[in-house]
């Protein structure tokens, strides 16, 4: 089964200072249809104006990857984390047991855009943890490089859930398979630019939730960077 979500179907939160999309309920955006997928909660596109940023805010048992697109943005933690993350930085944040943070645009004069992505752990009550790994924009041209795993493998950072994300860039001429072993539902998020997902014409901020699929294909594509997340039913 294919279900679509189009970008401009996403609930939409202007606070001046942030701009941000929201995939799935969150906040004042509630949506009965959209409450996540699996374990995958969350899957937000922030803009944050200059100098600006979310204060000091607290999480528990929840895995927190931030993706940076553009800019800079500036994490601080209750764990003695702080970092200034880039375009194609991974940023990975197990809140277990109880974590504060902060994140800011880290320029004075130019905004950071990034997607905040949740996923439900599955284990609680852990040790808090924070990892960040750098995937240069080579590493995922025309191929899918794995960014967050189960295990580590293959340099991407840990997430506390069976579950797989994968990041690519495609252009012309391009086409990614991915197979879905039995048990297993698939979730396409695109950032960027056009591509075909099993078929299914899609532009950047629309997604594919994908069950009973044996497999995940991407072609068509046109200047298109998507995330593909492997997904326990």
């Amino acid at each position: 089964m294919l279900q679509v979500r189009k970008s401009a179907d996403r609930g939409n939160a202007n606070h001046g200072w942030l701009q941000s999309r929201h995939t799935f309920s969150f906040g004042d955006y509630r949506d009965p249809q959209h409450t996540g997928f699996g374990p995958l909660l969350v899957i937000n596109e922030d803009r944050v104006a200059a100098g600006q940023g979310f204060g000091t805010h607290g999480h528990r048992d929840m895995e927190i990857i931030s993706y940076v697109l553009e800019g800079a943005l500036e994490h601080k933690d209750s764990i003695g984390t702080g970092s200034v993350l880039h375009y194609g930085d991974v940023q990975r944040m197990s809140a277990g047991s109880g974590v504060r943070h902060s994140e800011f645009n880290g320029s004075k004069a130019e905004p950071v855009h990034f997607l905040q992505i949740w996923i439900e752990p599955n284990v609680t009550g852990i040790a808090p943890s924070y990892e960040e790994k750098h995937f240069a924009p080579a590493t995922k041209q025309g191929q899918l490089r794995l960014v967050a795993s189960s295990d580590g493998r293959d340099g991407s950072v840990l997430i506390h859930q069976d579950a797989a994300i994968y990041a690519a860039i495609l252009g012309a001429g391009d086409r990614l398979a991915h197979p879905l072993a039995a048990g297993r539902s698939g979730y396409v998020h695109v950032i960027r630019g056009r591509v075909t997902v099993n078929g299914t014409a899609l532009e950047g901020g629309d997604a594919l939730k994908l069950s009973g699929e044996a497999g995940i294909t991407l072609e068509q594509a046109d200047a298109a960077e998507v995330l593909l997340f492997d997904l326990p039913y």
